[in-house]
């Protein structure tokens, strides 16, 4: 007897399963052990390639199954099989969105909305500003979230309401450069600042900074790849660190304001110098919404989430209100502590402040980036291999890195093949150019999925909503996203370009691998092979779906 991994229950020792390949490719649902291939004449007329897997376990590893799927209290609830379970509750909700909004940008962007806004008036009136954006940007998100229910956030949004090849654009922009530069930059900022109160006076080497990034990001995969309910207690404590590091800065600021330290806030002082130029002011807003990214990130796991009509709604109505007056009382004690000549000359604005005031305490600051930045770092490695994980499963990438491992039950293969993917960043010095080149993108991906709420709102007025935004929310943050998007073609129109470029590169990756269906035999047992050998490997099984189970 075994285990069938699919349905959590004791088979007969063969296992005969049709699994179908959707469009007969390789980036297409895949779940076989031993295969016979035949080719099925498909809906479409087309003749497709269709596995009829065989899964055969030796007596060991029927052993190591039995012992892993019976030790699971909550592996099959409900007899559902393989499945990532609902384990994020409202504080796990609010500690994502928290913990990723409120990365290594407080410390470091005030610098950036100051310089562009030209006064320090100006520069708390865009904080505030950017928060009262997002807070509308995240509603949009809660409507289109309860609406479609569905983990991969833009992605599934843009996938349901315009299809399928903008939505992989977007996935295939995110795979190459977004979501592995993104932690590959956060690890490095990471290690920077952890290695900074030991080089003082001069940059920590090269070497040391790349390893000790690697060495993070492999925690936090294995962290992820473990245990769901560790990653989000690894979310949970470093959210309530970086928090209690910013309480410390505002308390702080504010008891000089209590003995005087006014000077740089005063009235009509604060405005001497303010920008009138509509591109400064725009990258001023720039510079405050780089602060601000992650508040769509819960929306890439909304299918992990308990209650998500209540709680992924709740969590948003929480955090952003939240995030945006701790950034505005964090300023604001910036500014009472420094001139804003001093915050212009800071590559780190919250360091400079300790080094002000804190004394022989000062040390507090950087590791409160570097804590900051690994909270940081942990949420977008729990949210973004979710991407990749719906991606798959949507038939988008390999069907193997849509598998769940049958102990743990976290998506194990999209955790390692984004860690992998992130560790092979570290060896380029190009990396921040790399980001620079596609940030428009992630503008963009909103950008559609706001218009994906517009859209299905026309298109499709009986869709069930439990969360209904009034209408002049979505336009006001279309408009302001399509602005975002339209600017850096005339502040840096070679960097977008080649950004451009990139996305409109996965065009013929789209065609040769998803819209052709005829694929040569060898690619296929190539795909078929691979998909095996990352079961084996990591002791994964594809996801249980009654519609390919009844």
């Amino acid at each position: 007897m075994t285990i069938d991994t699919v349905q959590g229950r004791r088979q007969p020792s063969t296992i005969h399963s049709k699994t179908h390949v959707g469009i007969g490719n390789g980036f297409s649902r895949q779940h076989n052990t031993t295969e016979s291939s035949r080719f099925i004449q498909n809906s479409y007329g087309h003749k497709d390639y269709q596995s009829i897997s065989t899964l055969t376990v030796s007596t060991g590893m029927s052993a190591k199954l039995d012992k892993s799927v019976s030790g699971s209290t909550e592996s099959t609830n409900n007899a559902n099989g393989v499945q990532l379970k609902k384990e994020l509750g409202l504080l796990n909700g609010v500690s994502i969105i928290v913990g990723i909004i409120v990365g290594s940008g407080i410390f470091v962007s005030p610098r950036g909305v100051l310089q562009e806004a030209g006064s320090v008036g100006l520069a708390l009136i865009v904080w505030v500003s950017c928060g009262v954006l997002s807070g509308i940007g995240a509603l949009c998100y809660a409507e289109l979230g309860t609406s479609i229910p569905k983990s991969g956030g833009d992605y599934a949004y843009i996938h349901e309401a315009f299809g399928p090849l903008p939505a992989f654009l977007f996935l295939w922009v995110a795979l190459l450069i977004i979501m592995p530069c993104g932690n590959a930059i956060a690890a490095l900022t990471f290690a920077n600042y952890i290695l900074q109160p030991i080089f003082p006076t001069c940059e920590p080497p090269a070497n040391a900074v790349r390893l000790i990034a690697a060495a993070v990001i492999c925690l936090l995969t294995f962290v992820n790849c473990y245990n769901v309910k560790w990653a989000t207690k690894v979310q949970n404590v470093f959210t309530f660190a970086k928090i209690a590091a910013l309480l410390i800065i505002i308390i702080t600021g504010f008891y000089y304001l209590i003995i005087g330290r006014t000077e740089t806030l005063s009235y009509p002082k604060s405005f001497d110098g303010t920008s009138t130029s509509p591109g400064h002011i725009s990258l001023a807003f720039y510079s405050g919404l780089f602060s601000y990214a992650g508040w769509n990130y819960l929306n890439f796991v909304t299918e992990e989430l308990k209650e998500p009509y209540k709680n992924l709604p709740r969590a948003i109505y929480i955090s952003l209100p939240l995030v945006t007056i701790v950034y505005l009382l964090a300023n604001i004690a910036y500014f009472a502590v420094l001139t804003a000549d001093q915050v212009l000359t800071s590559n780190a604005v919250a360091v400079t402040f300790g080094e002000e005031v804190l004394g022989i305490f000062q040390w507090i600051m950087p590791l409160s980036v570097a804590l900051s930045t690994f909270g940081g770092l942990n949420g977008g490695i729990f949210a973004s291999s979710r991407l990749f994980f719906v991606g798959a499963r949507n038939g988008h990438l390999p069907g193997s890195i849509a598998m769940i491992n049958v102990k743990y039950f976290t998506p194990m293969p999209s955790l390692v093949f984004l860690g992998i993917l992130s560790l092979l960043y570290l060896t380029t010095t190009e990396v921040y150019a790399l980001i620079n080149y596609t940030a428009f993108i992630e503008s963009l991906a909103v950008t559609f999925s706001v218009a994906a709420l517009l859209w299905l709102r026309y298109k499709q007025p009986n869709l069930k909503r439990p969360i209904r935004v009034n209408l002049i929310l979505p336009l006001i943050f279309f408009i302001t996203c399509t602005f975002l998007v339209l600017l850096p073609f005339y502040v840096s129109p070679f960097e977008t370009g080649i950004g451009a470029a990139i996305t409109l590169s996965g065009i013929p990756v789209y065609l040769a691998t998803i819209s052709w269906r005829k694929k040569p035999l060898i690619y296929k047992r190539f795909i078929s092979a691979f998909t095996r050998t990352v079961q084996k490997v990591l002791f994964s099984s594809k996801e249980y779906d009654k519609h390919l189970n009844e």
